[in-house]
């Protein structure tokens, strides 16, 4: 329920203080010391534990997680909350959200990899496809950069121009006259370039695309695109 107000209402829910908080590695230490420290509010964490108040709990403890993440104390009264919570808790995906996070607590996070698989890429189409390479752009390393790349894929007839201006990424399902470059590639090619097991320059020297014009200019794009990764820590900073 709360993700459909969040898709319709956004996640803001009106109330100012809520819209531009710390980050909790910022206020985590300040909690820590308006509560007189560590010690002091672990011993008030302890209580609201012993009288049930395990949502307290862990909104407390989280402050002093997030100041010391190697803090095993805080951890495991944490932890112990969050299986409290867990267990009482009649939506599975509650449960799972509450212990996933005492299992992060207890014995660290799984390790962490590149979230993108080729079956979501083969799954999509081509206009889902450059809203996925919009989504990754690093719009922090693109600033003065205007670049316009028209690709042609093979495969399916479609072409498309990739439009690069103001640290953002957009397509329209035709050839630019002003582009930098066209380049003629197949999309299991493109699906390669997106996950990183191959480049443009790459593809084009092997033969699995053409190019007329400056490949390099769809570098620009290509190598500024960021990498999700699985299994972030949900509980720590």
């Amino acid at each position: 329920m709360k993700a459909v107000y969040q898709r319709y209402l956004s996640w803001y829910d009106g109330n100012p203080a809520n819209l531009w908080r710390l980050p909790p590695a910022d206020v985590g230490p300040r909690y820590v010391e308006l509560a007189g420290g560590a010690d002091a509010l672990l011993d008030r964490a302890r209580q609201a534990f012993e009288a049930g108040e395990y949502r307290w709990v862990v909104e407390l403890v989280s402050h002093l997680v997030f100041a010391d993440a190697g803090h095993t104390e805080a951890r495991e009264l944490q932890a112990d909350a969050f299986e409290q919570l867990g267990y009482q808790s009649e939506s599975a995906t509650f449960r799972n959200a509450f212990l996933t996070g005492a299992q992060e607590l207890r014995n660290g996070r799984l390790p962490s990899r590149p979230a993108g698989r080729h079956g979501y890429l083969d799954a999509m189409t081509i206009d889902q496809l450059v809203d996925s390479v919009a989504v990754r752009l690093m719009a922090e390393d693109v600033g003065g950069i205007a670049v316009t790349v028209n690709f042609t894929f093979t495969d399916v007839g479609e072409d498309w121009a990739l439009v690069l201006s103001n640290r953002t990424l957009h397509a329209v399902p035709r050839h630019e006259r002003a582009a930098a470059t066209t380049i003629r590639l197949s999309t299991p090619v493109l699906h390669r370039v997106i996950d990183g097991a191959t480049t443009l320059a790459d593809a084009v020297a092997s033969g699995e695309a053409a190019a007329d014009g400056d490949v390099a200019a769809a570098s620009q794009i290509f190598d500024h695109l960021d990498t999700f990764m699985s299994n972030f820590a949900l509980v720590e900073p």
